[in-house]
């Protein structure tokens, strides 16, 4: 069964073929880091226009580089939610008039699915059930994942992710965009014993999170030191080290209160070197195992979603002839 993805959620068109008996075939990533860029973020209309221009092209490319056609899908899955309203519908109009043209089942998927189950493409690849740590730009939640579908939410943020932190963080310090990998970057030389971020939520019992503060604090800290740059690189290192830490902290109490001897860490804070490898660190203290997607996967692409879809059509799930997009969906609610 051969799956069309695609993923227009955000600012990255994604599309994918996956082969529910030979695995992923092709995939392909279109970023639009060039149009948001000089905005210092996503403007929402750009984006939607910009996968207008670049879904169909890019799904003929993936096609062309696994060596099919059209006629030789068995199914389509796209991102059916959250995301940008209009980003979504894009992505869903085409899938969803792709599928009904060639007489195929089609499903929507929830993006977050997605990132929980990109590990799922890798040949080392974590069993039900597990710990899942998601952490991006719009997400930072815990999750006792017990199969496809059967997911207890633990812990989530009550303000901003910590991808969102990272990325208005890196603005405050005129670090461009993305945020996530500069900041990362400049982190590298900062000193460890020169500024201390605090841990916030960690003082107290429970898994959700708070990154809000922790934005706050660095503005001060900036408003109050030079502007050299090692000042910006000793702040990138506190910031990072203090999500590091928070985010560590929290995964060690839910190892902890599930049992769980594997922990699968996706979305694009997945890709933080430091991240993974105090995870890496954490996982081995309490003779665990740690799963990662590869780096391309952390961020938002078709493959992921073209797996979800094809577990999703598997399991016999399929809509009828019309779609809708939900910009706001929470991952507990779906089954």
């Amino acid at each position: 069964m051969k799956i069309l993805g695609i993923e227009t959620s955000c600012d990255d068109t994604g599309a994918a073929i996956y082969d529910t008996g030979n695995g992923l075939l092709a995939h392909g990533v279109a970023d639009q880091l060039a149009t948001h860029a000089e905005y210092g973020g996503v403007v929402p209309e750009l984006a939607a226009r910009d996968h207008i221009r670049k879904l169909a092209p890019l799904v003929q490319s993936v096609l062309g580089e696994a060596g099919l056609t059209t006629s030789d899908i068995d199914g389509v899955a796209y991102t059916r939610g959250p995301g940008l309203a209009g980003a979504l519908l894009v992505g869903a109009g085409y899938g969803r008039s792709l599928a009904w043209s060639l007489g195929i089942p089609c499903v929507g998927v929830h993006h977050m699915e997605g990132h929980l189950l990109a590990p799922m493409l890798e040949q080392n690849k974590p069993a039900f059930p597990f710990l899942a740590l998601l952490v991006s730009g719009g997400h930072t939640l815990l999750a006792d994942v017990q199969g496809l579908g059967r997911y207890q939410i633990l812990g989530e943020s009550l303000d901003d992710a910590a991808g969102e932190a990272f990325d208005k963080t890196a603005k405050l310090l005129g670090l461009g965009y993305p945020g996530g990998p500069v900041l990362a970057k400049a982190a590298e030389r900062g000193d460890p014993a020169r500024f201390r971020f605090p841990r916030p939520m960690c003082d107290r019992p429970g898994l959700d999170f708070s990154f809000s503060g922790l934005k706050t604090f660095a503005l001060t800290t900036i408003q109050n030191s030079d502007d050299s740059e090692q000042t910006v690189a000793d702040i990138a290192w506190a910031f990072q080290d203090a999500v590091a830490d928070t985010l560590v902290l929290k995964c060690k109490r839910a190892l902890k209160q599930t049992g769980h001897k594997r922990l699968v860490v996706a979305g694009g804070v997945s890709a933080n070197a430091e991240l993974r490898k105090r995870l890496s660190a954490l996982a081995d203290s309490l003779n665990a195992e740690v799963f990662y997607p590869r780096l391309e996967f952390c961020t938002d692409n078709g493959a992921m979603i073209a797996y979800a879809g094809a577990m999703r059509l598997l399991a016999g799930e399929s809509q009828g002839e019309g779609f809708d997009i939900k910009p706001r969906w929470p991952l507990a609610e779906i089954s």
